[in-house]
């Protein structure tokens, strides 16, 4: 492995620091795929994409706000407003994403965030004894329970994502 495989994220020394059973998956991403993050992420690594999960940042009602939703689907906002407890949401600015996350798009992870924010998981990661979310950096995703996952963002688990 390269040394950058081994390179610990903030989201890795999280789990490491809470105790929690994990396993890292680092991956070489090509810049070229036209694939998307998430769903380079299960092809390469050979898992079902249902089972990988992607981090976005957003705003509900002028608050940042994870949602983390399946790679196969996408984020219904307004079902993620009513999650939240907010009226409306929209897409967070990439600059304000990554400056708040302390994570680069299409690295962010939902674990290890400079400033905890308020999170919101689809109910589908209830369907998988493991799931796949990014380890804080491209081509590096890490497995760990939907539990632990949930329990470690303090989220709020609801119905967020569309086919």
């Amino acid at each position: 492995m390269t040394k950058k495989a081994h390179a610990a994220t903030p989201a890795l020394v999280a789990l490491e620091a809470a105790g929690v059973p994990h396993t890292a998956h680092p991956y070489e991403h090509d810049p070229a795929s036209d694939l998307g993050y998430g769903l380079e992420a299960a092809h390469v690594l050979g898992v079902p994409p249902e089972q990988v999960f992607k981090t976005l940042m957003t705003s509900v009602d002028g608050v940042l706000t994870v949602a983390v939703v399946p790679v196969t689907g996408t984020l219904d906002l307004k079902a993620l407003a009513h999650a939240a407890g907010g009226k409306k949401a929209a897409m967070a600015d990439k600059h304000d994403a990554e400056r708040a996350t302390g994570y680069v798009v299409g690295g962010i992870s939902p674990l290890g965030q400079k400033t905890p924010h308020p999170t919101v998981v689809d109910e589908t990661v209830w369907l998988f004894d493991t799931v796949l979310v990014s380890g804080g950096r491209r081509g590096l995703d890490v497995e760990l329970a939907p539990d632990d996952l949930v329990r470690l963002t303090s989220a709020t688990v609801a119905d967020i994502a569309r086919d």
